[in-house]
């Protein structure tokens, strides 16, 4: 997969292939790197939520973030912004969790104002918007102070509707 100076894909399209560790961080080639989810993945709304919250708990929110941005790319227009911001949160996570309080406050605020306007398809697949801007506010207000942030992860459904739970 390997192209000149870049790794790409069939198509000619741009793809690391570097493994990464848990937090999505590039190994040097030959490393032995985390499981990846594959990229281009079309899940159902279900499978998606219920895959990405199995990432985020397990300590993994790089890899719930491929799961959500493949939902992003997806998921008709109408979904865009709750796709958007759920994988921009996990990156948020993942910035956190990397100890870049920057990155955790651009990227938690990038979150909050796409999750803030996903409307009907928020309800439609039952995620919590509301529980997630409070999850999110005391996150970036901590990594605004470069104070410690709470890496616990986000419930991604509404109380009930998670079927997993």
């Amino acid at each position: 997969m390997v192209a000149g100076d870049r790794d790409r894909d069939a198509a000619g399209r741009a793809r690391n292939a570097r493994p990464r560790d848990a937090l999505g961080r590039p190994l040097p080639y030959g490393a032995e790197g985390e499981p990846r989810a594959p990229e281009g993945v079309v899940r159902t709304p279900e499978a998606t939520l219920a895959e990405a919250q199995e990432l985020l708990d397990a300590g993994r929110p790089f890899h719930a973030h491929e799961v959500l941005e493949d939902a992003w790319k997806t998921r008709p227009d109408d979904e865009r912004d709750l796709w958007r911001g759920l994988a921009q949160l996990a990156v948020g996570l993942t910035h956190a969790a990397r100890g870049n309080p920057a990155g955790t406050v651009t990227l938690l605020g990038r979150a909050v104002r796409s999750l803030a306007t996903a409307g009907e398809a928020a309800r439609r697949h039952g995620v919590d918007v509301a529980g997630l801007l409070r999850w999110a506010e005391p996150r970036t207000s901590a990594a605004q102070a470069r104070g410690p942030v709470e890496l616990t992860p986000p419930r991604l459904r509404t109380p009930g509707t998670d079927p997993t739970r």
